[in-house]
């Protein structure tokens, strides 16, 4: 993408009297080469894609390490008998990323947002959002541009991948994300838009990955839940006119720093954290065995892939980091 910066891409658009999305859109065109309408279509494919990986939960699978599977079924019937806090939206954003990152776990399809890791947290706040306000399908796509423009950019300042920026990489680059896109449905500006971004990346700075076993489960898929509840808070900060002191893409310098700074104990290692507890070190040796029986030849989604120029990829973990 020719944006090196969202303030780049701010300027784009007040000079041009363009919508942010739009410049965005027409960016990716130009770099790739093919028409809006063209772009349109794989947009659209992807945000079809999440709605079906939210789709195809099925609450009697497992991984195969045997770390994640039912929890949404779980949380959906705690939420169901009333036993739960929060407004119907937030329980159900809550569900949706239980639902959709435990099908990455179990090796469906999914759409990495950025990375398989992260997947859930883009569609834990657009489907309900999308279901409950019946948002008009053009707005969540114009939303998804501005989540990937912005995403593209933390690619290219910093990074999305866990192994060398940590979970802040992850999560908190999806969660900013979410963020973004949540702002413009809300009706928010495109300054607000960057300011929900800041500050939902800025919330999680220093957000370590430590993955037990080596595998995108365990705290992987509870961390898709925090991602996605925090993009909702900090949109409605940001609509509400609460403004990032940091600009935005000091805050993602700023998290790319961080991450060079983290150990690499603390980078998809397996090696600190969570994964070297106790606990974490012997769930270590049971899916080791599983899975080199099952599945010995199975390629790693690669983490920060970018489609066609957004931060969004269609894809399928196979249960490796």
């Amino acid at each position: 993408m020719s944006f090196s910066s969202i303030a780049s891409m701010l300027s784009a658009a007040q000079e041009s009297g363009q919508p942010l999305y739009a410049v965005i859109r027409d960016a990716d065109c130009q770099e790739n080469g093919y028409d809006a309408a063209a772009s349109h279509r794989q947009i659209a494919a992807l945000w079809a894609a999440m709605q079906q990986s939210s789709r195809q939960y099925c609450a009697s699978d497992r991984s195969n390490s045997g770390l994640i599977g039912g929890d949404a079924a779980r949380f959906r019937a705690a939420a169901e008998a009333g036993r739960l806090l929060g407004g119907t939206y937030f329980q159900r954003v809550t569900e949706e990323a239980l639902k959709v990152a435990e099908c990455n776990a179990c090796m469906k399809r999914i759409v990495a947002a950025p990375t398989a890791g992260s997947c859930g947290v883009l569609p834990a706040v657009l489907i309900p959002l999308a279901e409950e306000r019946d948002v008009p399908e053009e707005t969540i796509l114009q939303a998804l541009y501005i989540a990937a423009g912005f995403g593209q950019v933390t690619a290219l300042r910093a990074s999305v991948a866990g192994a060398e920026g940590g979970c802040q990489a992850e999560i908190g680059t999806a969660s900013a994300m979410a963020a973004a896109a949540l702002t413009h449905i809300l009706g928010g500006t495109a300054q607000q838009c960057a300011d929900a971004y800041a500050i939902a990346l800025g919330n999680l700075l220093g957000l370590v990955c430590d993955p037990v076993a080596g595998l995108v489960e365990v705290p992987c898929v509870k961390r898709n839940v925090i991602g996605a509840v925090n993009a909702v808070s900090a949109a409605n900060m940001a609509v509400a006119g609460i403004t990032s002191r940091i600009p935005v893409d000091e805050v993602i310098d700023a998290m790319g720093e961080v991450g060079d700074a983290l150990p690499a104990s603390l980078r998809e290692t397996g090696l600190g954290g969570l994964a070297a507890t106790p606990t974490g070190r012997q769930a270590a040796e049971r899916p080791r065995r599983t899975l080199n029986a099952s599945v010995p030849q199975a390629e790693p989604l690669a983490a920060g892939r970018i489609f066609a120029g957004k931060g969004l990829t269609d894809g399928q973990n196979h249960g490796n980091v």
